[in-house]
């Protein structure tokens, strides 16, 4: 995060970083730090927190997913809320002005990310619910249900692509692409809300996930309720991660690369999984947005490019290390 108010196509010494702290304590501004107030307080220091925030919560939604599913390749999209908030977004862009002409009207710029909230908690819904049979979730029902969604979502995605104009499937690329340049002091205490206390809430299911890799049977046998806890992991994960999403896009590998880190290094103890892969998403996701800032300056690369081009080699490597079993 330090680096990430520092360093960028407009430098910002240290001194000129104490110094705005300071005058955040009343401490008189000097004329020459004003350009470095308007930097860290109108551009940066909103989209270092939104990328802290995001990342955390797309780290800790991977790892309660993969400890979940019992699957080291699994991530937040499976359970089906990338694709449903992409389907909702691009329904915003497209019929905005005509079907959600009056929302849009009354929502504004809100419209698009409550949009995107909205649809991928409901795809995780949908999901979760053609998943259940008789109350219960099995794990392999559940991964089919969400296939489905994930495709159902996908071609009805692509349909209103095609229904889209040039301005349209521009706004609709981009989105996908994701982007923290729309950080907004405004936007942080829904992040907070929405995306930091459900992963802070997902930290404290390390102890049930830990007993869950034993298996559902052992799990339930030392007395975890195993249903409840499904439920419970797939709404906080399906809430911290559409919310993240609504406000940047689409940022794709961090879920499913940053657990595997912290297991490789600290082995596969959830109590200190899930909040590594909180802290370590942090950390990618605000250094991926300041080499998507600075590689190409003045212009800007998208941050879910960057991402993608970490994530995807290493993607290709954990499959080839795959033989040797979950959490090694």
């Amino acid at each position: 995060m330090l680096a990430g108010l520092l360093l960028g196509p407009a430098r910002v010494g240290p001194d000129g970083l104490l110094a705005v702290l300071a005058h955040l304590f009343g401490a008189p501004l000097p004329a020459e730090y004003a350009r470095d107030a308007a930097v860290l307080g109108v551009i940066r220091a909103p989209r270092v927190l939104l990328a802290a925030l995001v990342g955390a919560g797309l780290g800790a939604a991977g790892a309660a997913m993969q400890g979940l599913f019992r699957n080291p390749l699994a991530d937040p999209a499976l359970i089906g809320v990338s694709s449903g908030a992409a389907l909702a977004a691009v329904a915003a862009i497209v019929l905005g002005g005509t079907v959600f002409g009056a929302a849009a009207g009354l929502l504004g710029l809100w419209l698009l990310p409550l949009a995107a909230f909205l649809g991928g908690l409901g795809a995780t819904l949908l999901m979760a619910r053609l998943g259940s049979i008789g109350g219960v979730a099995s794990v392999a029902t559940l991964l089919l249900a969400g296939v489905a969604v994930n495709a159902l979502a996908g071609a009805l995605t692509g349909l209103l692509i095609f229904m889209a104009d040039d301005r349209q499937v521009r706004d609709i690329t981009f989105w996908t692409l994701g982007s923290l340049a729309g950080a907004r002091w405004q936007h942080l205490p829904v992040i907070l809300l929405l995306v930091g206390l459900p992963s802070l809430v997902l930290c404290a299911l390390a102890r049930p996930l830990n007993a869950l890799l034993l298996g559902e049977a052992e799990a339930y046998h030392l007395g975890v309720p195993v249903e409840s806890l499904k439920r419970l992991a797939i709404i906080l994960a399906a809430i911290a991660v559409a919310a993240g999403v609504a406000f940047t896009g689409l940022i794709g590998f961090v879920g499913l690369v940053v657990p595997h880190l912290v297991r490789l290094a600290f082995g596969s103890d959830h109590r200190i999984v899930l909040p590594g892969a909180a802290l370590l998403g942090a950390a990618l996701l605000v250094l991926a947005d300041l080499a998507a800032r600075s590689l190409a300056a003045p212009a800007e690369l998208p941050v879910g490019v960057v991402t993608a081009l970490i994530g995807a080699p290493f993607f290709l490597w954990l499959l080839r290390r795959s033989h040797g079993g979950f959490g090694r």
